[in-house]
C-alpha cells in the first residue's frame, strides 16, 4: 500500500502541516523548517525542494528521509 505522501505532488507546506512528517523533518533535517528560504519553497513539491537542497544534506539522511516520509 502507498503512503499519503508522494513527494513529486506533495508540496513543503503539506509536510510541515502533518504532525508525523513534521517530527521526521524536524528529527532528520531540523533546520529546514526554519530556514530563511522556506517561505518561498512551500508551495514546492517536496522533490523540487529536495533537489535544490543538493550537497546541503547528506546523502544518506536525504534517503532516509525520503524514505521515511513517503512509508507514512
Amino acid at each position: 500500500m502507498a503512503g499519503r505522501f508522494d513527494l513529486n505532488t506533495t508540496t513543503l507546506g503539506q509536510l510541515l502541516d502533518d504532525p508525523e512528517a513534521r517530527a521526521v523533518i524536524d528529527e532528520l533535517v531540523p533546520e529546514l523548517p526554519n530556514h530563511p528560504m522556506v517561505g518561498m519553497a512551500k508551495g514546492m513539491p517536496v522533490a523540487t525542494v529536495l533537489s535544490f537542497a543538493g550537497g546541503q544534506i547528506d546523502p544518506d539522511v536525504l534517503a532516509q528521509l525520503k524514505a521515511r516520509i513517503t512509508a507514512l
